[in-house]
């Protein structure tokens, strides 16, 4: 091969080998910079949620604070462990909020939030990540839509066990019209939580301090 040729090709190759180098460096600062706020923001996102699904007013501790671990659970969609925000007034617990997920959304997952009250009455649901159909889905989240407001007051007794369902399906709950595969997870990820905060409430809510 010609020298000339072989001195060309590897002065080009030390130039991209640079290039690259400190390109992968500025990626790696911006991120290290940029990542600690994205992080807080995720976080006040989640607390807001948390707020929301929980009776405002009812409680007078930080839930996050006395937050407890749950455990993997199909039950509760649970792949992987999450976490209980226990509301309490004093030492009594009078709520919880729940990570759910529900399997089988149109797309994938959904997670949710669902407050119950003490008395197994849901106090609010939120929806906290999905990958639905931007645009159609749209109506699951507070911000854009108070469809998912409709779960408050409701429990495992009203409606009956077998109105848990969306209307579509002679059910009680709304759906919106050419998107139904979403609101139906919703909803059974939301009776299956009840059901399981009526099987596990002493673990769920002990007395504070216990």
């Amino acid at each position: 091969m010609d020298a000339t040729l072989v001195r060309d090709t590897t002065r080009t190759a030390l130039a991209l080998l640079v290039f690259s180098v400190i390109g992968a460096t500025l990626l790696s600062g911006t991120f290290g910079l940029t990542a600690p706020s994205i992080e807080r923001s995720e976080r006040a996102a989640k607390l807001k949620l948390i707020a929301q699904a929980l009776p405002a007013g009812a409680y007078d501790n930080n839930p996050v604070a006395d937050a407890r671990p749950l455990p993997v659970n199909p039950q509760v969609g649970l792949k992987r462990p999450g976490m209980a925000y226990v509301a309490y007034r004093g030492a009594t617990p009078v709520a919880v909020a729940l990570e759910v997920v529900a399997p089988d959304g149109y797309s994938g997952e959904i997670k949710l939030l669902v407050g119950i009250r003490a008395d197994g009455v849901l106090t609010g649901v939120r929806v906290t990540g999905h990958r639905e159909t931007p645009g159609l889905a749209d109506y699951i989240e507070i911000g854009k839509s108070p469809w998912i407001r409709q779960f408050e007051g409701k429990s495992r007794a009203e409606p009956t066990a077998d109105r848990w369902k969306v209307r579509k399906d002679g059910g009680a709950f709304d759906s919106m019209a050419g998107a139904t595969i979403t609101p139906r997870a919703i909803v059974k990820a939301v009776a299956r939580a009840l059901d399981y905060f009526a099987a596990n409430k002493a673990g769920l809510m002990p007395p504070k301090g216990a």
